[in-house]
This record gives C-alpha cells, structure tokens and sequence, in this order.
C-alpha cells in the first residue's frame, strides 16, 4: 500500500517526530510504500493565495474555488502544490501526524489543507462524501495532546474527543470521499514518563502492523 504522512510539527525531537519514526519504521518494514511530507522541515507555505497557481482566471477578482477549478482544467498548480497533489492522489491511506492545538489542526497543516484540497482536482463537481475522489482510500489521524484523557472524555472539561475531531473527520476526509479510521489518541505525552511514552510507541507499532485490516468508524453518530 501507499503511505502518505503528513507530519505538522517543529521540533524533530518531539513525541510527534517519535510517532513519525514508529509509524515510517513499521509500515516500511511491513512492505509498505511510505511518503512524507514534514511541513516544518519543507518550510511549506500555509497560506492560499495567488502562489497557489501559474493560470488566472480573474487578474481582477480572486476567488480561491474558480482559480482551483481553472486550475485543474489548465495544469496551472504551482510546482509545490503540484507535489503535494500527486503525493495525494497516489495515496491508498492519508495519515496526518500533529499536536492538537486550540482544538483544532495546527495553522501550517490547516494550510496545507486549504491549499491542497483544490476544488476541482480533490473535491467538487459532483465529488464529495459517497461520490468523493478518494472513495476506497483510508485516513487516519495520530495525534498528541497537551493533557489527560479524562479532560478529554464527553465529561471531561474539554469534552468528547471525538466530538472536537469531527470537523476534520466529516469536513476534511469525509468531506473528499475518505473512509476515516479511528484516531491514534496520544494523551498528554509531555506529562508521561519515559515507561509510559514507550508504552504509547509500542501501542501504536502494535496497531500499525494490523491498520489495513481495521474497519473504518461511522463518523456521524458523533
């Protein structure tokens, strides 16, 4: 299968760089093709403007979806947003490696997403959800956050994880026709101790020799 990682976090030495190396590690010795993508380290340009494309199709009105849609029907991605679509598109499983943050994708993944998923090329026309471009492919999220599981419970303070992730679930990989995979929950990493952080490692080696083989999880009921 074809591995596509795309890795959002600035220090290499991080628990997030760790569940890199593990994931890169054992899907590579699975026979698995991996490619990734470390936003940081390529220093990629979150923002979506005119540098998107080589084509104009209004030089006096910029609307993001009809450049993309122009875009697409003109070969006019410029040549790092044309990377980051074939590595894409190529993919059987998209895999994104990040800390939470405020809730959300970090501001340079939430970037490649605005860039990458191009109206035209990944979404739209008639492809979205059931009808998506990467229906058959599989998504998953391995992610970090700053505290406990508890907090993190439909209880919790910051209530039902899952909850918080349904907006990348459903409106990111969904969205594009992605049948999503639960989420590898990296609780609190920074707080664990070294036996506890070998633990989370040794859990997710575990579960990537046996991914393909996971049924995906209905992300609507949450």
């Amino acid at each position: 299968m074809n591995v596509f990682i795309v890795h959002a976090h600035p220090e290499p030495l991080s628990f997030n760089g760790a569940l890199l190396k593990t994931a890169t590690q054992t899907l590579n010795a699975a026979g698995h093709a991996v490619t990734v993508s470390d936003l940081h380290a390529m220093d990629f340009q979150p923002i979506s403007d005119r540098r998107n494309f080589t084509t104009v199709a209004d030089a006096d009105y910029f609307k993001p979806q009809a450049e993309e849609s122009f875009a697409t029907d003109h070969d006019g991605f410029a040549a790092d947003l044309e990377t980051e679509l074939l590595k894409l598109e190529a993919c059987d499983l998209l895999l994104f490696q990040f800390p939470l943050w405020w809730f959300g994708l970090p501001a340079i993944l939430k970037g490649w997403v605005d860039r990458v998923f191009a109206m035209g090329r990944v979404y739209g026309r008639g492809h979205t959800y059931d009808t998506g471009r990467f229906r058959g492919k599989r998504a998953l999220l391995s992610l970090t956050t700053g505290g406990p599981a508890p907090i993190y419970a439909a209880d919790g303070n910051n209530g039902d994880i899952m909850g918080i992730l349904k907006p990348i679930h459903r409106g990111m990989l969904e969205f594009v026709g992605f049948d999503v995979l639960a989420p590898q929950l990296s609780y609190g990493p920074a707080r664990a101790s070294a036996e506890e952080r070998a633990a989370m490692l040794a859990a997710w080696e575990t579960r990537l020799a046996g991914l393909f083989d996971e049924q995906p999880i209905d992300v609507g009921r949450y």
